[in-house]
């Protein structure tokens, strides 16, 4: 059986399927704070191959939260999502990103050991590389985050490392760049309030209130002059993680991976393509730079191509076409 911490979220949630279309048994752990407990009933509504999925209410912060699950269910390996990850929150409210990052993390790993569960695929980020040296950027990349969100991952990156050579626990630290999209046959997607991320934003615009959207800078050195990031769809992401699960479950080591597409798109194409997928024209403000924003974030993901074997399929506007599902079925 697999622990999903924060399995009732987005990522966590797609990630679910993916280990029950892959034969898992699972149980979700969530304080419902950032998840949603339609998302778990969907997902236990979706059971196939007799697979189990469990759900048990708790908080990483309290100790005896996590350490009962363990107790009461035969964890062999944890799959770590449950996270604050909202970077401007974090600069403003740091304590609140390190008791429940940082301190969450030590209490679930705490209880791994008190249990003997020595393997856990965690969620990482490429906010820990902090502003870019070099472009696209690989697993080599300097580790210098500039803000607390990042800092948190990076910490925690660097005591699964203690953790490791003191105790034998295994990891695999997965380090997103821009996630996009939604679950193909429309079961679960992105569901924040409030909404931050830029995709889902530009297409919840199209049902009424007339909004417009702030484009920050225009006159970057890109092929538009808009800043370009590299979104990597859901779908693909999640099948990363069954990748790193098993590469932990046939004795691989500690070890970091870059996820991403290596391509990158612009601010002014991922515009262009909602407006293309949702067959309406979206008001668009354009504004000066935002300090602060670099100009290009792509990934280098030759490493987890050659050693997880994992190569990404979907396009953006796969993931677009996926959201907008999604935000339709939202807003019935």
């Amino acid at each position: 059986m697999i622990l999903v911490t924060g399995g009732a979220g987005y990522i966590g949630s797609h990630n679910v399927i993916a280990l029950i279309e892959s034969g898992y048994d699972v149980v979700i752990f969530d304080n419902l704070e950032l998840g949603h407990l339609e998302t778990v009933e969907t997902l236990k509504s979706i059971q196939t191959k007799g697979k189990v999925v469990d759900f048990i209410k708790g908080d990483l912060q309290n100790f005896e939260d996590i350490n009962s699950v363990f107790k009461t269910h035969k964890i062999d390996a944890v799959i770590h999502f449950a996270a604050y990850s909202q970077v401007g929150e974090s600069v403003k409210n740091p304590q609140k990103y390190y008791f429940n990052n940082v301190y969450g993390t030590l209490n679930l790993l705490r209880a791994m050991l008190e249990n003997n569960v020595k393997k856990i695929v965690f969620s990482s980020t490429a906010a820990t590389y902090g502003e870019p040296v070099y472009v696209p950027i690989d697993e080599k990349h300097p580790q210098n985050p500039i803000n607390t969100y990042g800092k948190t991952k990076l910490m925690i990156e660097s005591i699964l490392d203690d953790y490791d050579k003191a105790y034998g626990l295994k990891s695999v630290r997965l380090r997103y760049f821009n996630v996009a999209g939604a679950d193909s046959l429309n079961r679960v997607g992105e569901w924040h309030e409030p909404e931050t991320h830029l995709i889902p934003n530009v297409l919840k615009s199209t049902f009424g209130g007339g909004k417009k959207f702030q484009m920050f800078g225009t006159d970057y050195d890109t092929k538009d002059g808009t800043c370009v990031r590299d979104y990597i769809n859901i779908e693909d992401l999640a099948k990363a993680h069954i990748l790193a699960l098993g590469y932990l479950e046939q004795g691989g080591e500690t070890n970091y991976f870059n996820l991403g597409t290596t391509e990158g798109n612009s601010v002014k194409e991922v515009f262009s393509t909602c407006e293309e997928v949702t067959e309406r024209e979206i008001p668009v403000d354009v504004m000066a730079r935002r300090e602060g924003d670099p100009a290009t974030l792509i990934a280098q993901n030759t490493k987890a191509k050659e050693i997880l074997g994992w190569i990404p399929e979907k396009s953006l506007k796969d993931s677009i076409k996926t959201a907008y599902a999604w935000e339709c079925k939202l807003n019935k």
